[in-house]
């Protein structure tokens, strides 16, 4: 082979002298070279990169393989076996570029065969037809056995056996008979989709814990027992011989009562939870239409309300129980936000009764969760911050108890007597504090008896102690033999400060509010005339830590500054004010309701001269509403009354506005305005802090 020649590069000068080739060069020069550069430079597009010789004589390995870069490697398939869905292992790699259904026959099959009989009898030629026959023929005798047709092939001539083979060749094979399918078993169709084998699941469950108990017994043991049994006989029948008839009495009804509980109770517990989600699915479905208001319902005319809102009644919780005993307490469970718990007794101290505790549930309007009932009305209760299931209440006759959620059975856990110290009045409020040093429980308590007792829990038994007696300044007398004699303050009401644990407020009978400590039993921090009448209720500001709110049975709300005498606002209500609680989403929003059946809801940072919401709640004149609570979470509140009826409402957009946040510079200037003016002009002072007031702002 010979050898290839180098390409030459020939570069042509387009002019109008003639050519010459360069022998040497190989190349073409035209004539006037002088007047026409030589081009041998290469062309190089200007987005070309230079690079260096190093870089040029690199090497990039690259390695192919036969993985499809598109197939996806995330397919996932339902696992019947462990019941979960599975990520795929093996996924298909072929691409199929092109593909096309073709039309050609193989030569050796039938068909194939027929036709070029066909194509040669047309055509004419015999010996191709021959040529045909005679391939057919070994296929023939190919496929059929040796033995069965070797003799009758060779007894036919061959012409016999020529047309025999044309006419099987131009007669078309008929299909086998197959067995028709069953139209009406679907296993057997193609189309349907593919049926997952069988698999059996099994379980074993573990084996009841079993004791092997033995023992011995002798003549002794057994003459021990019988009289231990007598022994206990005895005592019981002398016990019964002190009980009066009455006693006798009222103890076998309550036997009887117990054993109609028991034997009701065996039957019911058994589908207890089964009947409680069907009982919620039931009044799901009856209060649908209110869960839908309580849930997306917004009331779109605050737009054209100037900043004013309204209350839209969702449930109404009522027992008829409880149909007669007023509404004396209500409080959020620290935990589950649709459970409250609603105490009755009776305000009326002339009619006084048994009490109820009852625990209701958004989830089910028409029956509550958990019912207790007791001997005295309760008159308070609160529901402790860690362990959601313990509820103390206080109760009209000076008892306190505590509650347990998680037993059954309707008597209180723990219950103060006369022993242990209770109250002489009735318990006007309770507050759960935080455990004691020795991890014990611990609440307190105010009455009107002028005590303010600390309860700690130890041992399964209360033990209270004594942490301030209320006396009223300038009441104190000498008695002729020389004693201080002094007027107790009845106190009502009181509150713990949020920041600050040892400092509590205290409201009493007479309308004065006192600042108190934990630490100093004997005399108080400060002392407020607050109002003119009893004070009904105290409360801390959640998030500003200088303000509380007081409001009274002289119609009147008033806001404080603990550091200051003089109330910063001043609300009449034109009636008896029954409770005031802070909202817990904005420092400036709080509620306060009315014996004249009326709510009202107060935002200070949009007017703080009056209230922005006035609403009859109840639906008769004569119901008095008693208390109020704001729900920690939804944008709703819950009323009590004093027919015992609890109604859920639910605030409109313009009374849940979030507050503004204040300027820095606005907030540095009235700080030192107010440390400034504080002590020369108290005028101007309270008025920087009326300015502090409307800009309250969340944590």
């Amino acid at each position: 082979m010979p050898p290839k020649q180098p390409l030459r590069r020939q570069s042509v000068s387009v002019g109008r002298g003639t050519r010459k080739r360069d022998e040497d060069s190989g190349t073409e020069v035209a004539e006037g070279a002088d007047e026409w550069a030589q081009s041998k430079a290469t062309v190089r597009p200007p987005d070309q990169l230079e690079l260096t010789d190093a870089e040029l004589k690199e090497e990039f390995t690259r390695i192919l393989t036969a993985n499809n870069p598109h197939a996806p490697q995330n397919i996932v398939r339902y696992s019947f076996k462990e019941g979960t869905y599975k990520l795929i292992g093996f996924v298909d790699q072929l691409a199929v570029h092109f593909s096309q259904v073709g039309n050609l026959i193989p030569k050796d099959s039938d068909e194939g065969r027929r036709q070029r009989y066909r194509n040669n009898l047309v055509t004419g030629s015999e010996e191709s037809a021959k040529l045909v026959i005679s391939e057919a023929e070994v296929v023939e005798e190919e496929d059929e056995p040796k033995e069965a047709e070797a003799g009758s092939q060779t007894d036919l001539p061959a012409a016999e056996a020529a047309e025999k083979v044309a006419e099987e060749l131009m007669t078309p094979k008929q299909p086998k008979e197959r067995k028709l399918t069953n139209k009406f078993n679907f296993s057997e169709r193609a189309s349907q989709t593919f049926n997952n084998p069988l698999r059996d699941r099994e379980c074993q469950m573990e084996p009841p814990p079993r004791t092997n108990f033995s023992a011995t017994a002798n003549q002794w043991e057994i003459y021990d027992a019988y009289v231990e049994e007598l022994e206990k006989q005895e005592k019981t029948k002398e016990k019964e011989k002190a009980k009066t008839p009455v006693a006798k009495k009222m103890g076998k009804m309550a036997m009887r009562k117990m054993t109609s509980m028991e034997s009701q109770s065996d039957d019911i517990t058994k589908v207890t939870q089964a009947a409680k989600i069907v009982e919620r699915m039931v009044n799901q479905n009856t209060y649908d239409d209110v869960a839908q208001d309580f849930k997306y319902y917004e009331d779109a005319a605050d737009e054209y309300r100037d900043q004013e809102g309204t209350l839209l009644p969702l449930w109404k919780f009522q027992n008829d129980k409880a149909k007669r005993l007023a509404v004396t307490a209500l409080c959020w469970n620290p935990k589950y936000n649709d459970l409250f718990a609603v105490g009755h007794g009776s305000y009326d101290f002339m009619k006084q009764s048994r009490g109820m505790l009852l625990l209701y549930s958004m989830k089910n309007p028409s029956f509550p969760e958990y019912i207790f009932s007791s001997e005295s009305g309760i008159m308070c209760l609160d529901m402790h911050v860690d362990h959601p299931y313990l509820v103390v209440v206080g109760h009209y006759d000076g008892n306190v108890a505590i509650y347990n959620l998680k037993k059954p059975h309707s008597q209180p856990s723990f219950r103060s007597s006369a022993k242990s110290g209770k109250h002489t009045d009735p318990v006007w409020q309770v507050k759960w504090q935080k455990d004691d040093m020795d991890n014990n429980l611990n609440f307190f308590s105010v009455s009107s008896d002028g005590r303010i007792v600390s309860w700690t829990l130890v041992k399964s038994e209360l033990v209270h102690t004594d942490v301030i007696k209320l006396k009223v300044e300038g009441s104190t007398t000498e008695s002729l033999e020389g004693l201080q004699l002094y007027t107790v303050g009845c106190g009502t009401a009181f509150d713990f400060h949020k920041e600050i644990d040892y400092m509590f407020l205290v409201g009493t009978e007479e309308g004065k509010i006192y600042k108190c400590s934990k630490s100093y039993s004997s005399q108080f921090l400060d002392t407020y005339d607050a109002h003119n009448m009893a004070v009904d209720a105290v409360s801390w500001n959640p998030y500003h830590t200088k303000v509380f709110m007081s409001c009274s049975s002289d119609w009147t709300v008033k806001i404080w500054d603990h550091t200051i005498k003089t109330p910063m606002f001043i609300y009449d209500l034109n009636s008896a004010v029954g409770d005031v609680a802070w909202a817990p989403y904005s420092s400036t929003v709080f509620a306060a309701v009315t014996t004249n059946g009326k709510t009202h809801v107060f935002d200070l940072s949009i007017n703080k001269y009056e209230a922005i919401c006035n609403q009859p709640v109840v639906a008769k004149k004569k119901n008095k509403i008693t208390h109020v609570q704001f729900n920690p979470i939804h944008p709703i509140i819950i009323v009590g009354d004093d027919r015992g009826h609890v109604t859920c409402l639910k605030l409109s957009p313009n009374l849940r506005k979030m507050p503004k946040q204040a300027w820095p510079q606005m907030a540095a200037h009235s700080e030192e305005l107010g440390t400034n003016t504080r002590k020369k002009r108290g005028r101007k002072c309270r008025k920087v802090q009326l300015w502090r007031s409307q800009n309250w702002t969340n944590c």
